[in-house]
């Protein structure tokens, strides 16, 4: 183990080192160095009104977090999210005791409460194909809107987003990664794409000729197709600025009313339907693991029950002695 630092008085607030760690080192999501901070931000503001001091982490104790976690129960938050509280206090701990600030974790040990059992909400097939073909549906209906006026629509930005949701579906992607995809990483001809995933893994992944069909006609609109280093998508053809999630959510949202869906769907919905998809048509799971790019089978498993869930659904409604 190494040697102890004088954890008194720390020179350099250690939530300031955990931060950069998960942004420099771990290469963390926006989402969940946002979430982490909050954690931590209120865990401090209790802990100073509780005891009318400021926190010293090395000095905390098991008890400590069994006091806020009563006081979590009381605010009557939801069980993911309290877990969500307790996950970043947990990777806090863990880092602080790999850099040998701390000897052990107070957190480790406190008991809580089970997570319910939700099964990831997905497409059927059908409506998927509804969504797929819903940005040039939308396209067409704004430009023949617009046909008295004389004003031209451009056809780019939908050509972008189908595109957009043929790579999502093809390839199974996070909203993150694909974001991070720039054109050199996509082999038209290997029908592969290399993805940047979560903590710096990268993964090849199978790309569909339909997805890798759409990409094309998206670039042959643009006034100059993207440089190797460039981003396959675009926010904007004009300044040529990276495709950013709350744009992907915005636009989604708008197609999935389109076609009569609920807007509420978000973009991970889609790689949940391409994993029950895959799934339902016999893929195997360490496969689907892989393109997924879980790292423990486990996390992929949950898949396996909405397609069991599904057959005895079915063999309920039609076996006459069932």
């Amino acid at each position: 183990m190494p040697e102890l630092t004088n954890t008194s008085e720390p020179l350099l607030d250690w939530t300031d080192l955990f931060f950069r760690f998960l942004s420099e080192e771990k290469d963390a999501s926006l989402y969940t160095q946002r979430n982490y901070r909050q954690a931590l931000d209120e865990f401090t503001q209790w802990h100073r009104d509780t005891n009318g001091s400021s926190v010293r982490w090395s000095e905390l104790e098991r008890n400590d977090f069994r006091l806020f976690l009563r006081q979590l129960g009381r605010k009557e938050l939801s069980q993911a999210a309290i877990r969500l509280r307790f996950s970043a206090l947990n990777s806090f701990y863990k880092f602080l005791m790999r850099r040998g600030l701390v000897e052990s974790s107070p957190v480790k040990g406190v008991t809580l409460p089970k997570p319910a059992k939700h099964l990831p909400q997905f497409l059927t097939i059908d409506q998927m194909n509804a969504l797929l073909e819903a940005p040039m549906q939308e396209f067409e209906a704004e430009r023949d809107a617009k046909k008295e006026t004389n004003k031209k629509v451009s056809d780019v930005p939908y050509l972008r987003d189908r595109a957009i949701l043929e790579t999502i579906y093809s390839c199974g992607l996070r909203i993150g990664e694909i974001c991070r995809i720039l054109a050199r990483e996509i082999d038209p001809d290997e029908l592969v794409i290399n993805v940047h995933g979560k903590g710096k893994k990268e993964r090849q992944v199978p790309i569909g000729r339909t997805a890798v069909k759409a990409i094309r006609l998206y670039w042959e609109r643009l006034a100059k197709p993207p440089a190797p280093d460039e981003p396959v998508f675009f926010a904007s053809e004009k300044k040529r600025n990276t495709i950013y999630p709350r744009l992907i959510q915005l636009r989604l949202k708008n197609y999935l009313s389109a076609c009569g869906l609920d807007p509420s769907l978000t973009p991970h919905k889609l790689r949940h339907s391409y994993a029950t998809h895959l799934l339902d048509a016999g893929a195997d799971l360490r496969s689907v693991q892989e393109m997924l790019g879980h790292a423990n089978l486990t996390t992929t498993q949950v898949y396996t029950h909405i397609t069991t869930e599904r057959i005895k659904r079915a063999y309920n409604e039609a076996h006459p002695r069932a």
